[in-house]
């Protein structure tokens, strides 16, 4: 028996077919082979059709069903992962009044910032634990200012993941506490819709649907979709979280004080707390996790880094462009641990939320043409972007967290044992690896939801460790010399002190 999960992506959908007893992804597939589009009318904005979703959604359950030689029958449960922070908007119908403003898009930045002011910033991240920002409710305050007369047809906004599951269940619009706090629609200290945020904006509560559990059957497959999938009617769809929280769900990363890591492009750090706080310079973001109670909580604190695997990437093109990443390693690995005083800062790629919006760029310090070699440049690269990660870490732990543990999929940087062990020692907190992906994890996910495993410590037993990285106390010093040394040369092009 198995259970199916998606991973609604920018790029594609992907579906995941886990077998239950043995916890092992049988068949993955993702559809389309390249990437969907995006539709950009302006500069900054980017939108998806969710029926591009949706279609993408039946090919690729097509295929992990052919692939697996599973029948719906076999299927216990479905969870969804999603892109965080769209906004799908329905009439009485369920039918789609728009694209969707996904989450790269830009245009509502101002009525964020306009809400910040007007709530105040104390009220706002004290209750929200956000500033209104470019989030869900912004994007619709956009709709309502420019499109007022579709705004006037909306029946119910929802977040991508809502509306597959719509999709899935033939009608079923409801939404969980973890997606309405991304969208910056949730009061933590009233445990509510918040009040500031539908008033300020002019939102009727009516435009929310129900809230349901993270973890519960939400709704199930209607007879017409199961046909149209090959899935068997009645199927529960037990799950669905963003897809950060999720990928920290796929690492079992459920307590307070783990970490789950990510360094492709981008590198993001995703935290667990278990106090309502919140940064008082904003250069976090605070949501509920998928495992957030009034009763236990658990906030996922996350940081997003622009400029990780980019710059990492962009030195290599531009040092040792017929050179494989591995061997890239090799040639970084000898040089010294702070590469002779050679520090990169590696923020090239637009402003950074950590540095409260400041677009400081990228920018190479100390370099001396008679002692540093392309060597020097490749390791540099990589200690910046780790000591941007360490500098991710200490605002969290500014905000009461103790941090000793990081998960981290075995994939993109993290492949590198020298970024592993600049990391562990900069961070002090052992590193493991493990291999998973968020539509595994979101099939895991529907397991706990429909009631299959008891926990995620059950769900995740058979997670695939790959290995562990402890700290080196005898090269710590060293990272932290050179951490010192790049904080000196950040703070010259900031305005503030991180």
């Amino acid at each position: 028996m198995y259970l199916l999960g998606y991973d609604i992506g920018t790029s594609s959908v992907k579906a995941s077919l886990v077998e239950v007893k043995s916890g092992r992804c049988v068949a993955s597939c993702f559809w389309p082979q390249t990437e969907a589009p995006i539709i950009a009318h302006q500069a900054g904005w980017a939108e998806q059709e969710p029926e591009m979703w949706w279609q993408n959604l039946k090919v690729a359950t097509q295929q992990v069903m052919q692939q697996s030689g599973a029948t719906g029958a076999d299927v216990l449960a479905i969870g969804i992962s999603y892109q965080m922070h769209g906004l799908v908007c329905v009439d009485k119908e369920g039918k789609v009044l728009r694209p969707s403003i996904i989450w790269c898009d830009g245009r509502a930045v101002p009525y964020g910032n306009a809400a910040f002011e007007a709530i105040g910033h104390e009220r706002a991240l004290s209750h929200l634990l956000n500033s209104p920002g470019n989030f869900t409710a912004a994007k619709l305050a956009w709709v309502k200012d420019n499109e007022p007369a579709l705004f006037a047809r909306i029946d119910k906004v929802m977040l991508p993941g809502d509306y597959i599951a719509m999709r899935l269940s033939g009608g079923c619009i409801n939404t969980t506490v973890s997606g309405l706090s991304e969208g910056i629609f949730w009061d933590f200290q009233e445990n509510r819709v918040s009040r500031d945020v539908m008033q300020y904006f002019g939102f009727n509560e009516s435009l929310i649907p129900d809230i349901v559990p993270t973890f519960a059957v939400q709704c199930r497959v209607s007879k017409d979709v199961a046909s149209e999938l090959g899935l068997a009617a009645d199927t529960p769809i037990a799950y669905r979280g963003g897809d950060q929280p999720n990928n920290a769900l796929s690492l079992n990363v459920m307590r307070p004080g783990e970490i789950a890591a990510t360094a492709g492009t981008s590198g993001v750090v995703y935290g667990v707390l278990d106090t309502v706080n919140y940064d008082p310079l904003s250069r976090v973001n605070t949501f509920a996790h998928v495992n957030h109670s009034p009763d236990a909580i658990r906030l996922g604190v996350l940081l997003c880094i622009n400029g990780t695997g980019i710059l990492n990437a962009w030195v290599r093109r531009a040092v040792a462009p017929t050179v494989s990443y591995d061997e890239i390693n090799v040639m970084a690995a000898q040089v010294p641990i702070g590469c002779d005083g050679l520090t990169i800062i590696p923020f090239g790629n637009g402003a950074e939320r950590i540095l409260q919006n400041q677009d400081v760029g990228s920018s190479i310090h100390g370099l001396n043409f008679n002692i540093h070699t392309p060597q020097c440049l490749l390791r540099a690269a990589l200690e910046g972007i780790v000591f941007s990660f360490r500098q991710g870490i200490d605002v969290m732990k500014s905000m009461g967290m103790s941090i000793a543990n990081i998960h981290a999929g075995h994939a993109n940087m993290f492949l590198s044992p020298l970024f592993r062990e600049a990391l562990a020692c900069i961070s002090g907190a052992t590193i493991d690896l493990y291999k998973t992906d968020g539509a595994a994890g979101a099939a895991k996910g529907a397991g706990i939801g429909a009631g299959i495993y008891a926990d995620s410590d059950e769900a995740f037993a058979t997670l695939e460790h790959v290995s562990t990285i402890e700290p080196d106390p005898q090269k710590q010093q060293a990272y932290l010399d050179a951490y010192a040394r790049w904080q000196n040369y950040l703070s010259k092009y900031t305005l503030i002190h991180s």
